[in-house]
């Protein structure tokens, strides 16, 4: 099925449409007038484009080097991609946006911000050093349909702290954080290392905490009782980052498409990898609410910025000491904070950070600021307190039509290997193309038959047929990730009656050799693999 069927009618598409073109009217007629009066990008992040609305949800993968990022792409895409390398050593040393393209190739960074359908363009800023380690890769892959992923580099362990990228890495995080939809954080449950650089990326991600997602990768590779102590050790140094009531959820996982080892906690990995991929899934389906959420949240910003910059104008001597009078009001911004807070009735939290702004402060000119416009305010406000709201209910109308992701990230696949779904039909027949013809006789899996046949009566079938409990029980014992085994499953039912017979069963069990070898699997099942008596006979084609 093709990626785009999986949406929603045109109706719903328009709906889409309508919410994304209603936020962009209301970000340049309300908002944007006041970050320019203002100057809110020369203190925080720069001004939203079409293409920040436009854009398909993105996550962003990091961690320390050698923690599986790149594996962890390859494993949700389920191919290689252009550049990738994995190894001990930090192998990724640049930014690498994965993204749809009918065409795979490379864009380099410095052309990458000159495209004004790419969300990229504002990371210009970050100069040479940075645009010369950011690419985009561009691809056919259906995940890539509807998501786009953000490789980063690995992040640098005390023993190379010293080593200089000649970038803003923190900041590049935070451009990024900002915008995405998604933040996944691995850690290496071998080597859980907290180091200079980690801590500084932690603080660019922080007023994000919604995002983030942290993973305990390589959890196969581990005792229970060392799981347990490193798993205690990542919530107690989370916990000093992170300075919020909530506690962060940690996925413990091995998220990779290769056999997995045989361990006390396989079934919990499994369980966890479930809930991350469902929670990936929704991604799309959650769009709209997400660009909304930021929408809101860069608004209240923008309130409070403009509330700073009028007060710091308003105390200003109009000719004698200015500088004085200007690094005296710097020091006392936590004051200003709250006088504003308290006459204007700005919640703490819409404040920007105290000690970054005094920073950013030292190098303005105070005698530009602007005093408080009301029109512009009251505009502001009017988008707070009822523009917004006008748009929950088409927002949640577009949630209900949506679907979720195909591939190894479908819900369909994972159900398959739970019991409540044994009875029913899970998967949908596999789209053949109708108009090729099979000029083939040869089946490939026809010369190791005779040796699957013996697994296949092994498992005593019923009339000819295994049912999905018998075939799951047996294809766990490869120890391949339940989501892999469930794309096998749906490529081998190629006649979707959820059982499989001898040659469905012969197909299946040839697919999980060639994984287990290392072979990516097919999207779907290429003609050549499709069994002979599952094949258009002739004599349909001569009648057609």
């Amino acid at each position: 099925m093709s990626f785009r069927r999986l949406w929603s009618t045109p109706k719903a598409m328009g709906d889409v449409n309508m919410v994304t073109e209603e936020l962009k009217n209301l970000y340049y007629k309300r908002l944007l007038p006041v970050e320019k009066y203002y100057s809110f990008h020369h203190f925080h992040s720069p001004s939203y484009e079409d293409a920040d609305f436009d854009n398909k949800p993105m996550v962003l993968v990091m961690g320390q080097y050698s923690t599986g990022k790149t594996t962890f792409i390859r494993y949700l895409i389920e191919q290689d991609f252009l550049g990738s390398r994995v190894g001990p050593e930090p192998t990724t040393d640049c930014f690498t946006a994965l993204m749809y393209g009918e065409v795979e190739g490379i864009i380099p960074g410095n052309a990458l911000t000159m495209d004004p359908k790419k969300p990229f363009r504002n990371l210009d800023p970050f100069g040479n050093s940075f645009l010369n380690r950011f690419q985009c890769v561009q691809m056919p892959n259906q995940i890539l349909e509807s998501i786009s992923i953000i490789d980063t580099p690995g992040i640098l362990t005390a023993a190379k702290r010293k080593l200089s990228r000649g970038y803003d890495f923190a900041a590049v995080l935070r451009w990024f954080a900002e915008r995405v939809d998604r933040i996944i954080l691995l850690f290496d449950a071998h080597k859980l290392e907290f180091s200079d650089e980690l801590t500084r990326a932690f603080e660019a991600l922080c007023g994000y905490e919604d995002k983030l997602r942290v993973v305990l990768n390589k959890a196969d590779r581990v005792d229970c009782q060392y799981l347990m102590r490193v798993y205690g050790a990542l919530m107690w140094s989370l916990g000093k980052v992170f300075r919020t009531p909530e506690i962060l959820r940690v996925y413990i996982g091995s998220f990779w498409s290769e056999p997995r080892q045989m361990c006390d906690h396989y079934q919990l990995i499994e369980l966890e990898e479930e809930d991350l991929l469902a929670d990936i899934r929704n991604l799309p389906r959650n769009a709209a609410v997400r660009k909304l959420n930021d929408l809101v949240k860069r608004a209240r910003l923008v309130r409070a910025h403009a509330h700073i910059i009028s007060y710091l104008k308003q105390e200003m001597p109009t000719i004698f000491c200015r500088e004085s009078k200007k690094h005296n009001l710097i020091y006392q911004l936590p004051v200003i904070f709250s006088k504003i807070q308290q006459q204007h009735r700005v919640p703490a939290g819409d404040f920007p950070d105290c000690t970054k702004m005094q920073e950013k402060l030292l190098g303005q000119d105070f005698s530009k600021f602007k005093k408080l416009k009301p029109s512009l305010m009251a505009s502001l406000d009017k988008l707070l307190s009822t523009d917004i709201a006008k748009l929950v209910p088409y927002i949640q109308q577009q949630e209900q039509r949506k679907r979720s992701l195909h591939g190894v990230l479908d819900g369909e696949f994972l159900r398959t290997f739970k019991p409540e779904h044994y009875s029913r039909d899970p998967f949908k027949e596999p789209p053949i193309d109708e108009g090729s013809e099979l000029d083939f006789d040869e089946w490939v899996v026809e010369k190791y038959k005779p040796k699957y046949d013996e697994i296949f009566y092994n498992l005593n079938p019923t009339e000819g047929k295994l049912s999905g409990t018998k075939v799951k029980e047996w294809m766990t014992k490869t120890l391949l990730p339940n989501s892999v085994l469930a794309h096998i499953w749906r490529l081998s039912d190629v006649d979707g009656d959820g059982m499989l017979d001898d040659e469905e069963f012969a197909l299946a069990v040839h697919l999980i050799e060639e994984k287990v070898e290392g072979h990516w699997l097919p999207r779907e099942l290429p003609p050549h693999l499709v069994p002979p008596s599952k094949r258009p006979s002739e004599a349909s084609d001569v009648s057609v």
